[in-house]
């Protein structure tokens, strides 16, 4: 029996070792189609060494990203994974913020999640709660096996839409040593109450998931996935501010991409069907590593912080920084919601994500 037992251990050991080299062959080997010149929303950076690298999450998807690595880089260092905003591509806000971390001494991967940009799925731009968790996942499990990484330093950095999704991630796993969600949506909610909690009843929750099920049957029959439209073209003289913020963005030289769904034609009508009845934070209060939440004062989309800060400390902010335990809630003076997107404002606090991370990466 103890001969028997041996045997299967050492044939499970040479199936990680297989497994570590198969993904190894993978990464060289992308069945992706990526795009080598640089055609960033931002200017390249002389500080750092870039390329592009893939890995695999555990539903087999084979995800994209730009590595950025100090050029004076030695020995196994922190890093930190990044993505978002939700319906961006790592062209845009999440490879900005990756480069300036490798600036500051930190490797760094922007991502592209499944379903979106340059990453595989099918069939695109549709979304979900479970799959684009695991893609943070997916990129510590990248992390970890780098050379130049240490696995023990590892931390992640989640924008708008993919704040949640890397709150969801610090819940899951405790390989995540450091977490930070930066003007931070909860999908989960707003597809379920709508901005501002303005279709927060049963009926109008209801309408939804009529209106979806029928999209859904259409799509079916016709085979094709009706897109539901980017950030709105012409732009409306009385829209919502935050649609003018978002456009200013999205839709202007400062941050059009071609691959970005926000930018384009958007997501599919029932991208983000799932995230009307799974709310997952449930456990965001047993986050044991530190977690930074970065919201601009004036941005639309502030509560969502406010909300994820109550979940994990049980105390409101009421609007005001605060710092509970290895928690803290940091609201930028008159900063809105695109204002953490880039650097036109100069509102993005890089020297708080470098004494933050290099405090809890250590």
């Amino acid at each position: 029996m103890k001969h028997v037992l041996f045997i299967a251990a050492l044939m499970g050991i040479m199936l990680v070792s297989c497994n570590q080299n198969n993904q190894t062959e993978e990464k060289m080997n992308t069945t992706l189609s990526l795009t080598q010149e640089w055609d960033k929303t931002f200017p390249k950076s002389d500080k750092v060494n870039h390329k592009k690298v893939t890995f695999k999450n555990r539903y087999g998807i084979e995800l994209a990203a730009d590595m950025y690595t100090p050029k004076d880089a030695n020995g196994k260092l922190p890093a930190i994974a990044v993505s978002g905003p939700f319906g961006a591509v790592k062209e845009q806000c999440s490879g900005l913020y990756a480069q300036h971390m490798a600036e500051r001494g930190f490797i760094a991967i922007a991502f592209d999640p499944s379903f979106t940009g340059e990453s595989g799925g099918e069939p695109r731009r549709v979304a979900s709660p479970d799959i684009n968790t695991e893609d943070f996942l997916a990129a510590v499990d990248f992390l970890s096996v780098q050379d130049d990484v240490d696995p023990e330093r590892i931390g992640i950095i989640g924008i708008c839409g993919w704040g949640e999704m890397a709150v969801n991630a610090a819940a899951l796993d405790p390989r995540i040593k450091a977490t930070v969600a930066s003007t931070m949506y909860n999908m989960s909610h707003i597809n379920a109450c709508g901005y501002f909690d303005s279709e927060d009843s049963q009926a109008q929750r209801m309408e939804k998931r009529k209106a979806l099920a029928a999209q859904r049957t259409e799509d079916f029959r016709t085979g094709t996935n009706k897109r539901a439209g980017g950030v709105v073209d012409p732009l409306p003289e009385d829209a919502p501010f935050f649609v003018k913020d978002y456009y200013d963005y999205y839709k202007t030289k400062r941050g059009y991409h071609e691959r970005s769904g926000n930018s384009t034609d958007g997501w599919n009508v029932t991208g983000c069907q799932s995230f009307l009845n799974q709310p997952i934070l449930a456990y965001a209060d047993e986050i044991e590593a530190p977690v930074l939440l970065i919201h601009g004062e004036k941005a639309h989309s502030r509560y969502f912080s406010e909300m994820a800060f109550e979940k994990m400390t049980g105390t409101k902010p009421n609007g005001k920084s605060m710092v509970i335990g290895n928690k803290e809630l940091m609201i930028i003076p008159d900063a809105v919601h695109t204002d953490l997107y880039d650097d036109v404002n100069g509102k993005i606090p890089y020297d708080k994500l470098e004494q933050f991370f290099k405090q809890n990466l250590k």
